[in-house]
């Protein structure tokens, strides 16, 4: 048996954020994040809003296109937790009205939504349940610096959800082959220092005020992150197209994670994939970490590029080092748009 995708859903919180507005109090201006980072507005979560509303209201959306009422697990990625305890799926399970369900949280940074389907599927294939809805949300924005150019043009707020139910492996939607990959020895390069159990420990849980306070937001390390990303996303495609059969004239649309317009262009260039095969919205949204890939699935969809019987290649990369890719015959499935 396959997990078969059966309803798509997003959403996005309503402030909108553009360069112009970044530009007023950082060293920056709109051509210069354009032309490093293909992003010209993003969207940020405001008032009392955070990972769990975003993931509540895509799965919601999600739950609609599948016609379902019910499912048996709720899965979330995230990497913006609304608190490091507890997990926040159960409480959007019971947000959502799904009952007693099996519910839980897994972080695999802008790879979380591969990481996710593969959990989510592993459970249907383990007959643990029949239907799950899998949701990437993500409020990152909350930790980044704001104050820091080289990271707070780049994220942006979001959640994508999908629900799939348990089918035949050759029907349209089910999920092709997995390739996952991982390389902690470069853990550094994309990494938030405090708040977990390394910082608490080395300070004698003195708290937050006795560490800088830059550790609490992201540091990124640009450069060798491109490159680890286009070496790994390209191979990793590469791989899962080979495990499934298909050839790069087969994909009809490549979804990668929306890091940056370039790393995406040059992993397209990297398998050979014509422009118009390659599946962009990072201009309107940034990067959204595990939101990023269902976002745009749903983008395609809604507007009527990705049809039924369309054959898609997902990828993606993030901190973890981490990184997977996938493939699928799009289904008949609604997808309505995200404003």
């Amino acid at each position: 048996m396959a997990a078969v995708l059966a309803g798509i859903g997003g959403f996005l919180p309503p402030r909108v954020v553009t360069n112009e507005d970044l530009s007023a109090t950082l060293d920056t201006s709109d051509e210069w994040i354009r032309t490093r980072t293909g992003i010209g507005e993003r969207r940020f979560v405001s008032d009392g809003l955070s990972t769990g509303g975003l993931a509540v209201e895509a799965g919601a959306r999600a739950l609609r296109s599948a016609g379902a009422a019910s499912v048996d697990a709720v899965v979330v990625a995230t990497t913006s937790p609304e608190r490091l305890c507890p997990a926040v799926a159960p409480e959007v399970a019971s947000r959502l009205g799904l009952g007693p369900v099996a519910a839980f949280d897994l972080t695999s940074a802008c790879s979380g939504f591969l990481y996710g389907l593969a959990a989510s599927a592993g459970l249907i294939a383990s007959g643990t349940a029949d239907t799950v809805l899998f949701v990437g949300a993500e409020a990152f924005t909350t930790l980044v610096n704001q104050q820091d150019r080289s990271t707070a043009p780049i994220f942006g707020d979001g959640a994508g959800a999908v629900v799939l139910r348990r089918g035949e492996p050759d029907e349209p939607g089910a999920l092709g082959p997995f390739d996952l990959g991982s390389d902690g020895s470069l853990a550094d390069l994309l990494a938030i220092p405090a708040g977990g159990s390394r910082q608490r420990s080395a300070d004698g849980g003195l708290g937050h005020g006795a560490v800088p306070t830059e550790d609490w937001y992201l540091r990124m390390e640009g450069r060798p992150l491109y490159q680890q990303a286009v070496e790994h996303m390209t191979q990793s495609a590469q791989a899962v197209l080979k495990h499934a059969d298909w050839s790069v004239a087969d994909v009809d649309w490549f979804v990668g994670h929306q890091a940056n317009v370039r790393i995406v262009r040059a992993v397209a260039e990297e398998l050979e994939l014509p422009e118009e095969r390659v599946a962009v919205n990072i201009d309107r949204v940034g990067n959204t970490l595990s939101a990023s890939v269902p976002l745009l699935l749903n983008d395609i969809a809604a507007r009527g590029d990705l049809r039924p019987g369309d054959r898609v290649l997902l990828s993606a990369f993030g901190a973890g080092l981490s990184w997977g890719s996938t493939v699928l015959v799009w289904p008949d499935v609604v997808a309505d748009p995200v404003s």
